[in-house]
């Protein structure tokens, strides 16, 4: 059945790793674009390591991947922060984040697009973020994920006619790794963080990972060119790390 194999990037560990369970539970074909191996076994997970901030390796690890499959489904989750105050922003990481967030969704659809018009069919989701608002330390992080919003929308408009919807997914504090680099779990900072949201906790993988199947559903048609906040409700007023 060509809706049930989806692409997930960064599906090697935290938001993305369960966004890759719940798939294949789900019944899907995984195929998982990352780094590293996921390390999980599955007979319809497929991993392919490869580093989605190197344009060719991305462009070409997808035309193989498109040639062997109709992917129809597509989740780009990786993405990395590269945190720094406006005076230390170093250029080089602002293009690691573009190609990262932004040149490697452009790449990761058209490689998909063929089999999605053909298929009449298609999702696809980018993993935003709650620091598109503005973040202190995110210069290129909160650029670059603003960014993704533009795309979605500007595809949403673009692909409704061939059955394809485009939406994103912007998640809070989630406690991942990436997160924990930053704040570990069991600090006064953490509890502090989970307390200045209206929900009173932080955010896990799974929350994240539902909103995406949402969005993947074939019968959720209607909905395309949005953004949703899983956020605990941060994005409600400011945000301290």
């Amino acid at each position: 059945m060509s809706d049930r194999i989806a692409l997930v990037t960064g599906g090697s560990a935290g938001i993305g790793k369960n966004i890759c369970q719940h798939l294949l539970a789900s019944g899907y074909v995984v195929l998982n674009l990352s780094r590293r191996e996921s390390g999980e076994k599955h007979e319809r997970l497929i991993d392919m390591p490869v580093d989605l901030a190197d344009v060719n390796a991305t462009r070409e690890a997808m035309s193989e991947l498109a040639a062997r499959y109709e992917i129809t489904n597509l989740v780009h989750n990786a993405g990395v922060i590269r945190p720094n105050l406006l005076e230390d922003v170093q250029l080089e990481d602002l293009q690691y984040l573009t190609n990262l967030h932004l040149s490697a969704s452009i790449l990761l659809a058209q490689g998909a697009l063929d089999a999605m018009k053909k298929a009449a069919f298609g999702r696809i989701v980018i993993i935003g973020s709650r620091a598109m608002l503005g973040l202190e330390t995110r210069t290129a992080y909160a650029a670059t994920k603003a960014a993704q919003v533009g795309l979605v929308r500007t595809w949403a408009m673009e692909l409704g006619q061939h059955g394809i919807t485009v939406n994103c997914v912007a998640p809070g504090p989630i406690v991942t790794d990436m997160f924990t680099e930053v704040v570990p779990e069991d600090s006064d900072k953490a509890e502090q963080i989970a307390q200045s949201l209206p929900v009173k906790r932080l955010g896990r993988p799974d929350d994240v990972a539902r909103a995406v199947m949402f969005f993947l559903d074939a019968d959720n048609s209607f909905v395309t060119g949005q953004y949703l906040m899983v956020c605990g409700g941060a994005s409600l007023g400011s945000l301290a790390l």
